[in-house]
């Protein structure tokens, strides 16, 4: 991620966009039990590692945006996160955000917004900008994938420890995740704008309209 600033300076760019997320560790310290530490230095790794990058665009005179993306809704299709079927045959989509709400967007609508940023100029330079399709719970995202698949699908709420339990790969990483976007929901849809990501993007998907699109390619298993 260094090397990545140095060459932006290097090459003398007008404008970076750096796709980031939060550390964590600024909301949830080391010490802070409620989560457990991974890696012995982080709360959410993925999360953490790029938060931590974002000072070595700044410090090198970079003129950068930090663009927050959201959970990506294209992880029901290649990452297996999508509704499974139970011992009793019934479809359950399986999220531990309680009855919080989870800022989501289509994959290839992330690009579409930075195209917007860089499109309005120096506008945004120096600024974080935080980008969702939609604020959704897991009860509505269930709603949905009911209507899309034409099969009930229901809310399989688990608490955050469970889901670290699972034992897939990575299973901790996304449970710390999940768990930062429930305890600090108010921020974290807060700062993922709506208005802002449809002005940057007037195309941009809501869940139905990318389920609409994709349902054909979520496997169910």
């Amino acid at each position: 991620m260094k090397a990545l600033a140095d060459a932006s300076k290097d090459a003398a760019l007008s404008h970076v966009i750096w796709s980031t997320l939060e550390d964590t560790r600024e909301w949830i310290p080391l010490t802070d039990d409620r989560m457990p530490t991974l890696m012995e230095k982080y709360k959410v790794p993925h999360f953490d590692a790029k938060g931590e990058a974002n000072k070595f665009f700044p410090e090198r005179g970079v003129p950068v945006t930090f663009l927050l993306t959201s959970f990506y809704w294209d992880k029901l299709i290649y990452y297996g996160m999508g509704p499974k079927k139970g011992e009793d045959g019934k479809l359950a989509f399986t999220l531990p955000m309680s009855d919080k709400k989870l800022p989501g967007i289509a994959a290839e609508d992330i690009g579409k917004c930075a195209y917007g940023i860089f499109k309005n100029g120096d506008e945004f330079i120096g600024k974080t900008v935080g980008i969702a399709g939609e604020h959704l719970t897991g009860a509505q995202m269930a709603a949905s994938l009911t209507k899309a698949l034409g099969e009930e699908v229901n809310y399989n709420n688990v608490p955050p420890e469970v889901y670290r339990g699972f034992g897939f790969p990575g299973a901790d990483d996304l449970g710390n995740m999940f768990q930062f976007n429930q305890d600090f929901e108010e921020y974290f849809s807060g700062i993922r704008k709506l208005n802002l990501s449809r002005s940057l993007n007037p195309a941009l998907q809501t869940f139905d309209a990318w389920l609409e699109k994709n349902k054909d390619r979520i496997p169910i298993e």
